[in-house]
């Protein structure tokens, strides 16, 4: 079952992930994305019903109060506007708070919008088995397993579509929880039989570490250091044709840099 989607635009909001959540509540599934993304990504996005374009006190990027795209506008979905007064949408709030935000966005939602209440956890897993099985095919995928939940629940969706196609790799760096290591191994290798590459780098990654006291410092080190254990293992496997990565959150802030201020499901990407 495709499921309806709700978009959010990010422009600049602290409580996208809450409106996400109320959304969601409703048995409507909903994403958040930038505010700068295109008519053309927004129409290949699955089963679009509308788009809440979501402000707040983040909307200055380099001294500018930032917008959608003017194509947005034209692009013929249903909008809402949450403390965006720029924003030339029928609808409009000041902000999200109190039961009278939520009857509006409720109304539109359903009345608006014309979504379908037909979001649920197993639906949603049960499209994104498809999606990844249409978009991989029968060519190998490559996942950094880091233990945490994002990375986890990835490989287990993608074991769950693909199986051996998927190659995990775990890089222990020696400042992992009592026992993480042994548990990542444990649950996808002896468990899930998933194809888990095991690196112990504990030594490399504490030698980097020695006598640096800056915590950012530190922080730096290891992401570098992260990164040169992954390629290194990654060029030692043959065939494969994409790299997965899991849920992201990031900030309007920093977007001006990367496109950042997304959050969206697990992707795979081609590697070339």
């Amino acid at each position: 079952m495709k499921q309806d989607m709700i978009v959010i635009l990010d422009l600049g909001s602290s409580e996208n992930t809450k409106l996400a959540r109320e959304i969601r509540e409703m048995g409507v599934y909903s994403e958040i994305y930038p505010h700068d993304i295109t008519a053309k990504e927004l129409s290949a996005l699955p089963n679009v019903k509308g788009i809440i374009m979501n402000g707040g006190p983040n909307n200055i990027i380099d001294g500018q109060a930032i917008d959608v795209l003017p194509e947005i506008y034209e692009a013929g979905y249903p909008m809402m506007a949450a403390g965006h007064s720029s924003a030339a949408c029928s609808m409009t709030l000041d902000g999200w708070d109190g039961k009278d935000s939520s009857e509006k966005l409720r109304s539109f939602v359903f009345d608006i919008c014309k979504a379908e209440a037909n979001w649920n956890m197993k639906n949603f897993i049960s499209d994104q088995v498809d999606l990844i099985r249409s978009q991989v095919g029968d060519r190998n995928v490559l996942l950094a397993l880091s233990g945490g939940v994002d990375s986890s629940v990835v490989a287990a969706l993608l074991i769950k579509a693909i199986g051996k196609q998927l190659t995990c790799v775990h890089v222990n760096h020696g400042l992992m929880r009592k026992g993480e290591s042994e548990s990542v191994i444990d649950v996808f290798k002896n468990q899930m039989d998933a194809n888990l590459v095991y690196v112990d780098a504990s030594e490399r990654f504490l030698g980097k570490l020695a006598g640096v006291a800056d915590p950012e410092q530190k922080r730096k080190i290891i992401g570098a250091e992260f990164i040169r254990v992954f390629e290194e293992e990654a060029r030692k496997l043959e065939g494969i044709d994409f790299l997965a990565q899991g849920t992201i959150y990031r900030h309007c802030g920093e977007r001006n840099q990367n496109r950042k201020g997304s959050q969206v499901p697990p992707q795979c990407r081609r590697t070339s």
